[in-house]
């Protein structure tokens, strides 16, 4: 502990600067350790469902006797490739809406398809909008402040039964550390406050849990904020 009457501080002892080295190596190899393995487990995943339907013939494992892990990726990426390119044209118009005319007749296999499809088009159909901004919302009560996403403004049902005077706008408020999950709320729109950062700003500062915040001037890198210690 230092006093008033010492002459400079106190240098770290060995295991502070030892553990300050270890928490930083941490910070360092979490990332890039956990997006190779998430590549690798993901390779695997996908190669071990698509290789069993190749024939054995066009399995290169099958001449150099050495499973190279990705190259079930490549069969699946060079198969949708193909698969969009024939969907584009009228033949492969006329052949998906017959295939979904029968889906349409089969009740169980209908909601399931239908469910699907909604989602894959949203998630990944290019025309589909994605947030137009990022905002601050008073969540959940007033006086807690959350950062949220705006989606678009409330229409139909929504806008006509909710009890306000304006316009309601749709906010996405996601949850830390894991952005994909939330909640969507919708806000008179004089108590959405938007934000001059970027999606990816937002996205950054929620997945951190507010230890990286966006640079305060164009071109400065991001701020990572310190965390408080107990004294």
């Amino acid at each position: 502990m230092n006093t008033p009457f010492d002459d400079k501080p106190r240098r770290p002892g060995l295991l502070a600067s030892l553990r300050a080295s270890f928490l930083t190596g941490l910070v360092v190899i979490t990332p890039v350790g956990l997006t190779i393995w998430l590549i690798w487990t993901l390779f695997g995943w996908v190669d071990g469902f698509v290789l069993p339907l190749i024939p054995a013939r066009f399995n290169p494992e099958e001449y150099i006797g050495i499973n190279l892990r990705g190259v079930g990726v490549i069969f699946f990426l060079i198969f949708t490739i193909v698969v969009g390119w024939v969907a584009k044209g009228l033949i492969g118009r006329s052949l998906i809406r017959f295939a979904e005319s029968l889906v349409e007749r089969t009740p169980v296999v209908r909601s399931i398809y239908s469910g699907i499809k909604q989602i894959a088009e949203t998630v990944f159909a290019q025309s589909e909008r994605s947030f137009e901004k990022a905002c601050l919302v008073q969540y959940p009560r007033k006086g807690i402040w959350a950062v949220g996403f705006i989606s678009t403004q409330a229409r139909g049902e929504v806008a006509r039964r909710a009890e306000t005077m304006g316009e309601l706008i749709s906010v996405f408020v996601p949850t830390t550390p894991n952005p994909t999950s939330g909640f969507l709320l919708f806000f008179p729109q004089e108590d959405v406050i938007e934000l001059d950062m970027s999606i990816e700003e937002a996205a950054k500062l929620v997945i951190s849990a507010g230890l990286v915040y966006p640079p305060e001037r164009p071109g400065e890198k991001p701020r990572v904020e310190e965390v408080r210690q107990a004294s």
